[in-house]
């Protein structure tokens, strides 16, 4: 597992090829990367990112494809779904929410935490990098994987949903029962791909400020964490539950 310490503003520029990150995709995964890499949509994605850098934007975040090296689909047991990397220096280590250590909170990020402290009744085990989630299961997938420095939403619409999308039908496709956390209207949106009669889909408003608190699903107070432990032990899948 790559340490959290490598993350430091100085690194976490893409400067690779983005097809010679598809090219060391996990091999769980690559059914569902390679396909979408050989597709018109994925050639054009490359394209479009590849010539950004040439250009000499700075795009985030150096490890793209993170949340899949660290949770394999086989031993997903939550979801959590995020709109795209933050877009400041140092910040997004490819998770979703997940910001490096040493960096300010993200308001949102601050909010998922103080949920877990009052669901549990403990500070979460995170207190910021999420990678301590990741390794216990829980897919923290961004549905777009890259972004440009200061400019949030920048890489929307231009492929990466497709693929993002392509994987949570792999993950909904597994028979075990898997937590979806969905939080805000783009995230829920997602819910058509995943079969409610077996899997456990949880949804409240977005994190953020602006809508943590708002009708008619406030996220403070939606107690998803421990609700996704309790459906884990249930449902009889293997492992501890998730410690938050």
């Amino acid at each position: 597992m790559t340490s959290t310490a490598s993350f430091r503003a100085a690194d976490n520029a893409l400067r690779e090829p983005l097809a010679d990150l598809f090219a060391k995709a996990p091999p769980d995964w690559r059914a569902v990367t390679d396909r979408f890499q050989a597709s018109e949509a994925g050639q054009g994605l490359i394209q479009f990112v590849d010539s950004r850098v040439q250009a000499g934007a700075t795009v985030y975040p150096a490890q793209v494809f993170r949340a899949l090296e660290l949770t394999a689909p086989g031993n997903v047991r939550v979801v959590i779904l995020g709109q795209d990397p933050y877009h400041g220096a140092g910040q997004a280590q490819g998770l979703a929410f997940s910001i490096a250590e040493g960096n300010k909170l993200a308001p949102s990020l601050r909010n998922i935490l103080k949920e877990v402290a009052s669901d549990s009744g403990a500070p979460s085990v995170c207190s910021g990098d999420l990678t301590l989630w990741a390794a216990q299961g829980v897919l923290l997938l961004n549905a777009v994987l890259t972004v440009e420095d200061g400019q949030p939403q920048s890489h929307a619409q231009r492929g990466w949903e497709a693929l993002t999308d392509a994987l949570l039908q792999q993950v909904a496709a597994q028979a075990q029962g898997v937590v979806f956390m969905l939080w805000g209207a783009a995230a829920q949106r997602k819910q058509a791909f995943i079969a409610t009669a077996r899997h456990c889909v949880l949804t409240a408003n977005h994190p953020s400020p602006l809508a943590a608190l708002r009708p008619p699903q406030p996220f403070m107070g939606c107690r998803h964490f421990s609700q996704a432990n309790a459906f884990l032990i249930q449902s009889g899948r293997s492992g501890p539950a998730i410690n938050w």
